[in-house]
């Protein structure tokens, strides 16, 4: 049974509702001067506060994702004094990038080095035991990228950190974590995964942000 598009055209949409969900992912994202543009034009009240913090984030957001997590570690500590230390398993991932990138340097004696001084300690904990476990594999190959744990040297892994250490600084500046667009898919998707369970065989298909965008 398909919902019938028609449906959607009887729904009134607030002007405002739009423009805030527009604005917390601009925000959430760091897009700076597209923040202060789109408040200007819109006459959204933001509050000014937030784009020096939005300007820092958006610094720390970009080391961590070049690999460059030493810097990011001091930044964030510049920023959120006390979340690294609250947040072991972030610190941990910051740490892991600046393993990988010395292992990709091919600074293998400072890589161990380091991973005995920094890394190491973690050890203690069972739950950071395989983890350290598969990075410490990388020291063996001569090619680390060509190793069956390739993915931690990926771009894709660099993102993964950078995006949970953006959330977790917006979460200690009691901001909302994710923007409005991503609630709003996240609940778009289990709504229509509770449909199909009621519905049985004449569920909904599930959601698909892909599909939805060809309509």
């Amino acid at each position: 049974m398909e919902v019938d598009p028609r449906q959607y055209e009887n729904i009134a949409i607030n002007d405002n509702d739009i423009h805030n969900i527009v604005l917390s992912y601009l925000v959430h994202n760091c897009f700076k001067d597209t923040v202060e543009s789109f408040v200007a034009c819109t006459g959204i009240k933001h509050s000014a506060d937030h784009f020096e913090d939005m300007e820092k984030r958006k610094r720390i957001f970009h080391f961590a994702l070049e690999g460059n997590a030493l810097k990011a570690i001091e930044l964030t500590e510049q920023l959120a004094p006390d979340l690294l230390d609250k947040n072991r398993n972030l610190y941990f991932d910051l740490l892991s990038l600046h393993f990988v990138e010395l292992v990709c340097s091919r600074k293998c004696t400072e890589a161990l080095e380091f991973a005995q001084i920094k890394l190491t300690p973690f050890g203690k904990e069972q739950k950071y035991v395989e983890k350290l476990e598969d990075f410490m594999a990388l020291l063996a190959y001569e090619e680390p990228e060509k190793s069956p744990v390739f993915h931690l040297l990926s771009l894709e892994y660099r993102q993964h950190v950078a995006d949970n250490l953006n959330r977790a600084i917006l979460a200690h500046a009691n901001l909302p974590n994710y923007s409005g667009v991503e609630r709003l898919i996240q609940q778009t998707t289990v709504v229509r995964q509770y449909l199909n369970q009621e519905l049985g065989k004449d569920a909904l298909p599930l959601f698909s942000l892909k599909e939805f965008l060809k309509t």
